[in-house]
């Protein structure tokens, strides 16, 4: 069921194609002919350039059979040198009989990789991006980016920008490394006050109190944290100061 929404057949119409995407909100069908063999791949773009130069949309799909693919029994790495390629943002995988049997987005497949899944293509789960939203989050204080995923470490880039502070806080299930990448400030460990700057390390022990304040008035502090545990849940962070009011 899930592939029907982007399934259309070569010799349809460009109306109902674009009914079609407008439902799946991915911008792109994959064109099969009466054996259900993919022949070629339709997209927003294409079926406006093609009205553009005076096409109407009770004509024939405009398709491309001048696609990339990748076989269900192709190792999954091969997708490192498809998704190479500027314009390439989605894959369909194809089965022996040339039928779809799946697709992989460009994003879908970063996330993979963001996460360190390890899949084969056969195994690959279908296309959803609406995990992608937890990829960047903004915080008051700033934003942070996820940089690694997995089973008990996580990894961030985080920006805290001018005249910001993260929140006094512990956490019971992980210990924490820091590397300042850009930028001064100053950090609390317990009853100890840091002064730190570019390429400075710092060790957080599990249930240690601690706090990153960017001093500076202009500049942004960048840090990158690799978290080390069992559990990485924001429910895990305990405040016990925050100047945005999140206690």
């Amino acid at each position: 069921m899930f592939l029907d929404s982007f399934v259309i057949s070569y010799n349809d119409i460009i109306l109902n194609a674009l009914k079609m995407i407008d439902k799946n909100k991915k911008s792109f069908l994959v064109s099969v002919d009466s054996k259900n063999k993919v022949v070629g791949i339709v997209t927003e773009g294409d079926i406006r350039r093609y009205l553009i130069e005076g096409g109407s949309i009770q004509e024939n799909i405009p398709f491309n059979k001048n696609f990339i693919s990748i076989n269900n029994n192709e190792p999954f790495t091969n997708l490192f040198f498809y998704f190479k390629q500027e314009k390439i943002n989605f894959i369909p995988i194809l089965n022996e009989k040339d039928e779809l049997v799946n697709i992989i987005s460009k994003k879908q497949f970063y996330l993979m990789l963001l996460k360190d899944m390890r899949y084969d293509i056969k195994s690959l789960p279908y296309l959803d991006e609406n995990e992608l939203d937890y990829e960047v989050f903004d915080r008051p204080w700033g934003f942070y980016k996820s940089t690694l995923l997995a089973d008990h470490v996580q990894s961030k880039i985080i920006t805290v920008f001018p005249n910001e502070e993260l929140s006094l806080q512990k956490h019971k299930r992980r210990e924490e490394h820091w590397i300042i990448i850009k930028g001064e400030g100053k950090i609390i460990l317990e009853d100890s006050i840091m002064e730190v700057e570019q390429g400075r390390y710092i060790y957080i022990p599990k249930g240690c109190k601690h706090k990153v304040i960017n001093s500076s008035a202009k500049e942004n502090l960048i840090f990158a944290e690799v978290q080390l545990g069992d559990y990485f849940g924001e429910d895990d962070i305990i405040r016990y100061e925050d100047k945005y009011g999140r206690i």
